[in-house]
């Protein structure tokens, strides 16, 4: 029987396999998130890239209000604006909004202008939400990587308490993301990369659940996904499996060249 991946049905399973093994949502830069004591708790942060506008953007959020989980959606200016609706109805749901920046890539390694632009971004997702946190937009395809920008400024300066790639040790947090749309997809993946010796051997979602059930995963996990490639309509499904698997091809050969 030939089962879909990556549908919402599945993300569903993934939330409840995590719930039933003990797992609760983590905020970091809350004040409730900064002391996870006693050892044995277990906890994750559930972070969404929301790279482009889709409506499972929203069944996401509404998902996990639902099962009691909170969670952290970074937007991208798509086309220049934020999804303010979108935005507006997922702090109803109780989650957190946060900056995916990708504005060195956009300012062609002109790190005066990205600066500049990060700010004025930034402004605007703030008249929209309290943004505390920002993650970098990996952007595989530009010559630049965008959280480089962080050599030459410092993003606490701009209110910002929580980079993901900065601020968490990823030898203690096992760091799993559906770059790829697999969970072991880092031979395809440029820059969604952490400093870790620990790596997925889940291919599938499936193989994800068994290993929570199978408590073969470690205590702190951060969970990195994209909404708009968790799809239950078969046309979008099959769209998305298609360009995914094209530019995880592309990927590949850039990364072989780049070494």
């Amino acid at each position: 029987m030939f089962l879909r991946d990556f549908t919402l049905s599945e993300y569903e399973g993934l939330l409840t396999a995590l719930i039933q093994n003990g797992y609760r949502s983590w905020i970091p830069y809350e004040p409730s998130g900064s002391d996870l004591s006693p050892k044995g708790l277990r906890a994750v942060i559930l972070r969404h890239d929301v790279d482009k506008p889709s409506p499972v953007t929203l069944r996401f959020a509404e998902l996990e209000n639902r099962l009691g989980l909170k969670s952290i959606y970074y937007f991208r200016a798509w086309n220049g604006r934020f999804e303010e609706d979108v935005i507006s109805r997922i702090l109803l749901l109780n989650h957190e909004v946060g900056y995916h920046y990708e504005t060195l890539s956009k300012a062609a390694g002109d790190r005066t202008r990205a600066i500049g632009l990060f700010q004025k971004e930034l402004s605007a997702l703030r008249r929209l939400a309290p943004v505390k946190t920002a993650c970098m937009h990996g952007a595989p395809l530009s010559r630049w990587d965008n959280k480089t920008l962080w050599e030459s400024y410092d993003y606490r300066d701009l209110g910002i308490k929580f980079e993901p790639y900065f601020d968490l040790n990823f030898e203690e947090v096992f760091y799993l993301t559906d770059t790829g749309r697999r969970w072991d997809g880092h031979r395809a993946n440029i820059r969604d990369r952490v400093k870790t010796g620990i790596q997925s051997s889940s291919k599938t979602t499936a193989d994800l659940i068994r290993a929570l059930s199978g408590e073969m995963l470690p205590p702190r996990l951060m969970i990195n996904t994209h909404p708009h490639r968790w799809d239950d309509r078969p046309v979008p499904w099959v769209k998305e499996l298609f360009w995914q698997n094209l530019k995880n091809l592309g990927k590949s050969l850039l990364s072989r060249l780049r070494r």
